[in-house]
Order: C-alpha cells, then structure tokens, then sequence
C-alpha cells in the first residue's frame, strides 16, 4: 500500500511561530511610541486652561489691588481740610478697620491691608455745630454749587459711606440713614460711639475704604467694604504679603488746634520727636512689623493708628495662587503650597506667583 504525500502551493505557505512572535513584539513597539507620544498631548490639554485661568485669577487680583493702592489717600478737594488724606489720618493700615470685626490697633497682618480715599464725590461739607462722642445726627453746612432745586446737601443720599475727621488725626466711619436736605441734616448709623466731640470745621464727606485680605479656610482673596459686606474676589489663593516702606523722616502732620494734643505735638505745640530712619530701599526705610505697632497711637478708639503709618509712601504686593485641581498639583512643597496627587510630567502646574510694588501719588505730595 502507497501513502500519498499533498504538499501546498508555495504560494500558501503560513507563518512559523517565531515569525507570529517577532511581528507580535514589533507591533506591541509601536503601539507603545505611538501611546508615548500622545500622552504628553492628553496631558497639555489638561494643563493649558488651568494655567490660563490661574493667570486669569491673578490678573483680577493683582488690578484690583494696584487701583486701589494707586487712589488710596486721595482727600478732600474744597474746604479748609483739603489735601492728602495722610496729612490728617493714615490712609493705609496693616490690617481690617470698619464696622464689622475691626482688628485692635496694636494687631499688624502681613496678609491684610485697609485702603481709604475719598473718591471723585462733591459729597463733600463741614459740621456747622460741635458733635458729642455719642451722636445719630451731623448739623452740617449747605454745599455751594448746588442745584438750583432748593438743594443743600446735593450728592448725599441714603445709604453712603462717610467720614468724619479734623486735624487732630481722629476720623470715625458711618453709613447715612436719612438726608434732611432742607436743614442740612444727616442722620448716621455706626457701631460705637465717636472717637472724640468733634468741633465746627470737621469735614464731613463720602469716603471708599476697602480691607483686602487672604482667607486662609477657604483660600479666596476677600475684600469688605468697612461696612456690612465681605465678599470673595479671587479662589485659589495661597499666599498674600504686604510689605511697607516709608519716609525715613519722620511726620509732621497732622498738628491739632492749639491747646489740643495728639500723637505728635503736647497742648504747648511740642513735637514728639519721632526718631529718624536709615533708609535701606532707595530713599525709603522698611517699615517692619515692629515698628508699626510699637506707638505713639493717633487718633481714638478702633480707629487708632501707630503714627509711623502716616510715613508709608511705598507698598509691596506678593500674591500665590494655585491649580484649582489636585491632580494637577504635585508634592514638592517649594512648587506647591498645598501639596496634590500629581506625580509630574505633563500633568503638572506649579503655583503661581507674582511681586509688584506702588508707591501711591497721594501719599508722596509731601515729599
């Protein structure tokens, strides 16, 4: 018996297993470079909008800050208390002032500035009769220029922000709750009684003063208004600094009434004789913590101030800001504040940090 032996066309011959084996890896190489190279792709498209909104962020945080420290000591422009608001008060404060949970006087906050000015307002008048420490109504005298309505009071309405403040170096804030324009009254509310019996000339106007400070829970940029409102401005903030320098001379105003003492001059009209500063920026000294809270105190009650804050002519503004994503936020605590799950490469964005520094016009007239 014969065995026939079919042998296939060389044409349909099929792969040994070595060969299946080797195209098997070479394929699996490619794959994987192909997956290599779209992976740092994934991971940009998730990195380049946080980036963008964390310059966003910052943008709107740092402006709002720069305007207002650009106005801040902006004063009254008619009356005999005219000028920069420094000449009477200090217009910057390291710290929260206002109605609403006012820091003590002594209490210095590297990550909290108040900002007073008065704004473009021709709210501006004079007390015409002396107005005890406890008061809920201001005798004022009739603004010239007013409508020809009948008008005495035109521009104050319900609900304003004022102040009220002499050369002595007291000021209080209240809010207006009534314009008796026809007898040039104006009823206030506020939440202690004055700073002091205020004499005919005190000046009486609308004023903005805005505290801006850093949440440390919830990581905001926050900003209160020295009335009822605080508001979040900025998420995703992780550091905010103030630093200050200032005239190396020490202030001469303001100077009270004669027979009158404040922080700077007795009844007789003697100066204090505030020591003299070695600058050590430019022409400018730094003005530490230690130096602004350590007295002579101006003014009276919440609303005191160390008199070295009347030399401020320079501030430095430093803001950190974070990806909102913990993902995208590693463990390396030089980059990241608030360290997050991300183990690098592409998907990684290290917090973000910006330093600038205003010197404010109004607080440099006099130098």
């Amino acid at each position: 018996m014969t065995r026939s032996v079919h042998r296939a066309p060389a044409g349909e011959s099929g792969y040994s297993l070595i060969e299946l084996l080797v195209s098997t890896a070479i394929m699996i190489t490619v794959t994987g470079a192909i997956f290599s190279l779209m992976n740092p792709a994934q991971g940009n498209a998730q990195t380049q909008p946080e980036v963008s909104d964390m310059q966003q962020r910052m943008r709107v945080g740092n402006e709002t800050i720069f305007k207002e420290l650009v106005m801040s000591g902006a004063g009254p422009y008619q009356g005999a208390v005219s000028g920069s608001l420094v000449n009477f008060f200090a217009p910057v404060m390291p710290r929260r002032i206002g109605q609403l949970n006012a820091d003590p006087a002594t209490v210095f906050k590297d990550d909290a500035i108040t900002l007073t000015y008065i704004p473009n307002s021709y709210s501006q008048t004079t007390i015409s009769q002396a107005m005890p420490n406890t008061s809920a109504e201001l005798k004022v005298t009739p603004q010239p220029n007013c409508p020809a309505s009948g008008d005495q009071l035109c521009g104050f309405t319900d609900g304003m922000d004022v102040i009220i403040f002499d050369m002595s170096g007291n000021f209080d804030l209240f809010t207006i709750t009534k314009v008796q324009d026809n007898a040039a009254h104006l009823q206030h509310r506020g939440q202690e009684d004055l700073s002091k019996k205020y004499d005919v000339g005190a000046e009486v106007t609308q004023i903005v003063s805005n505290t801006f400070y850093l949440n440390r829970t919830t990581h905001q940029l926050m900003r209160y208004n020295g009335s009822d409102n605080d508001v979040p401005l900025v998420d995703n903030v992780v550091d905010l600094k103030f630093e200050y320098f200032g005239d190396p001379n020490p202030p001469k105003l303001p100077k009270p009434p004669a027979g009158e003492a404040n922080c700077l001059y007795d009844v007789n009209g003697n100066y204090a004789n505030l020591a003299t500063l070695a600058p050590d920026n430019g022409s400018l000294a730094a003005l530490s913590s230690a130096i602004l809270i350590d007295g002579p105190m101006c003014g009276g009650g919440s609303n005191q101030f160390d008199a070295d804050l009347l030399r401020v002519r320079k501030v430095r503004v430093t803001m950190r800001v974070q990806a909102a994503s913990p993902a995208l936020r590693g463990s390396d605590t030089t980059l990241f504040r608030i360290p997050g799950t991300s183990r690098g490469g592409e998907k990684f964005v290290p917090d973000y940090t910006i330093s600038f520094e205003v010197a404010p016009r109004n607080l440099n007239l006099t130098r």
